[in-house]
């Protein structure tokens, strides 16, 4: 495996490359931030030509899979486009639902608003889909699985906040943007409070897992993606101090 600043390789053949992207990269061209890094243009310099075929947003980690030829290209945007992909995303977020598992179906409308948010829309808006479960309480936190079976702009944001949670850390959805200190949430903490470094400081969103058929085989597979490293400080301490894995096989 190929590390970068940007991106690891969690699988690569002749017809797909999937990858774990960073934080703070778009995957394809943004009409609303045409400057902004890109994955695809810095992956190309690694594979060649790159098709998207569906897209994560910019602050979000994770699972992004790219076709290399158009007839990958076609297969697997008829898969993305069918609602024949599984994808499974984890987030912290504030607080602590009392639901174990929750079906949203909120409509939502992307670009609704002046910040060009996804907004609730019964009216006007596009069938939107997601699952969650509670992965288990962890201090002021809980872990969050989520499963979108429609593709909108920020559903997994929006349809929280519908819940009235917010992702912690999200610039767009929540009104608090405080970082993830150990210092608020380890009772013996030893450390200097002026120079300590969050555990966690940018959307806590990451594509853990996705499932698809292989473009060309039809095979079955899931690819999952690592958490990076601030959010795997952020797991690793938060199990240690209140013993709930959100990536435990439950």
């Amino acid at each position: 495996m190929k590390f970068t600043p940007d991106y690891t390789v969690i699988y690569n053949d002749d017809d797909i490359v999937v990858l774990n992207k960073r934080s703070g990269l778009l995957i394809a061209a943004d009409r609303y931030d045409e400057d902004a890094p890109r994955l695809d243009l810095e992956a190309e310099k690694e594979f060649g030509k790159l098709f998207a075929v569906h897209r994560i947003d910019k602050d979000t980690s994770g699972c992004v899979i790219y076709a290399k030829n158009a007839e990958a290209h076609r297969a697997l945007s008829m898969q993305f486009e069918n609602r024949e992909v599984q994808k499974i995303y984890h987030c912290l977020v504030h607080g602590y639902p009392t639901w174990e598992t929750n079906h949203v179906t909120a409509k939502l409308l992307p670009d609704g608003d002046a910040k060009h948010r996804t907004t609730l829309n019964q009216r006007f808006g596009k069938e939107a889909v997601t699952d969650f479960k509670n992965l288990g309480k962890v201090g002021p936190y809980t872990w969050i699985e989520a499963r979108p079976h429609t593709g909108r702009t920020h559903q997994i944001r929006v349809h929280l906040n519908s819940l009235g949670l917010a992702i912690v850390c999200d610039p767009l959805y929540s009104g608090n943007q405080h970082p993830v200190l150990l210092s608020e949430i380890k009772k013996r903490w030893n450390g200097d409070e002026n120079s300590e470094r969050p555990l966690l400081s940018r959307l806590a969103l990451h594509a853990y897992k996705l499932t698809l058929t292989h473009p060309k085989t039809g095979e079955k597979m899931t690819f999952t993606a690592p958490y990076p490293k601030d959010m795997e400080a952020t797991r690793k301490q938060l199990k240690s101090i209140f013993g709930v894995d959100p990536q435990a096989e439950i």
